[in-house]
C-alpha cells in the first residue's frame, strides 16, 4: 500500500488524533479512548515517501492507534 507518513497523518486527524509536537522521528500525536485512563500517543514519520507496509501496519494495529486488528506480520 502506498501511504506517505504525511498523508496518514492527515487521516488519523481526521479520526480525531491531535497533533502534540515534532520529535525525532516524525510528528508526535494523542488520542483519548474511552475507558482508559490516559491518552495513546504514536509518532507518525514525516515522510512524503510511502511507509513500509510493516510500520504502516504497526502504527495501525490496536496497540498503537486501534484502528486495525493485528500487527501486519509480513
Amino acid at each position: 500500500m502506498n501511504i506517505s507518513g504525511r498523508y496518514l497523518l492527515r487521516l488519523l486527524e481526521l479520526d480525531g488524533w491531535v497533533r502534540d509536537r515534532r520529535s525525532n522521528h516524525g510528528i508526535l500525536i494523542y488520542k483519548e479512548f474511552p475507558g482508559e485512563g490516559r491518552p495513546r500517543f504514536t509518532v507518525i514519520p514525516d515522510e512524503s515517501t510511502p511507509l513500509p507496509d510493516t510500520m504502516l501496519g504497526r502504527i495501525l494495529s490496536v496497540k498503537q492507534t486501534s484502528i486495525g486488528r493485528t500487527v501486519y506480520e509480513g
